[in-house]
């Protein structure tokens, strides 16, 4: 199969809550030679643009809504003609940075996104934000958890909209269920697999 991914690391800021902190987040590109989609739109569009390598976006899938995952949505949707899709649990968490547009696409949990002959199937996997997704790829044996599943465990709660029980039991219900050597890429640091996971969250 042609379809590959692009990583790329891009710097920034996450705000909420009153508070603003300095962010490092994972830029990922998935796509063949033609085509691809971008998951998530954090810091620079410049950024994400330099994995894009010229090829046709077909869409921009946000894994949530926080701002250093979607502070250059719009940009990168002018700039590329590609829809924004997002799960319409998170519009609060949109509006807080975008109050004036919105997105034009709802994901679903159980839909399959394709790009490049695989599928991306959308997981909603609500706790770090209402509206969260983690997109598996049976085709490449990865999923991408956006916050919601890091290296060590569950994403950031104890902030607006998020819920540490409902995390856990996403987690539990939609990821722990794919195999043991499932790649997972995340929204900030390191990768990780289901299987190193899955110890501390079974």
């Amino acid at each position: 199969m042609s379809v590959r991914i692009h990583h790329a690391v891009s710097s920034g800021t996450f705000s909420l809550d009153g508070e603003t902190h300095q962010v490092d987040n994972n830029i990922w590109v998935i796509g063949d030679d033609e085509e691809c989609i971008v998951i998530d739109a954090p810091h620079s569009v410049d950024d994400i643009l330099a994995l894009v390598a010229g090829r046709s976006v077909k869409a921009i899938v946000c894994t949530h809504a926080h701002d250093d995952h979607v502070r250059v949505a719009p940009a990168l949707r002018e700039a590329t003609r590609a829809p924004i899709l997002l799960h319409p649990a998170d519009r609060p968490v949109w509006e807080l940075t975008h109050a004036d547009e919105l997105w034009d696409a709802d994901l679903e949990d159980g839909q399959t996104i394709k790009v490049g002959g695989a599928g991306l199937k959308v997981l909603h996997t609500p706790g770090h934000a209402p509206g969260a997704v983690c997109l598996y790829v049976h085709d490449l044996g990865c999923v991408f958890t956006g916050d919601t599943l890091f290296q060590g465990g569950p994403g950031a709660t104890g902030r607006s909209f998020s819920d540490e029980h409902q995390i856990v039991e996403s987690i539990r219900a939609s990821l722990l269920e794919l195999p043991d050597e499932t790649v997972v890429h995340t929204g900030h640091g390191p990768d990780t697999t289901i299987g190193a996971e899955r110890e501390g969250l079974g």
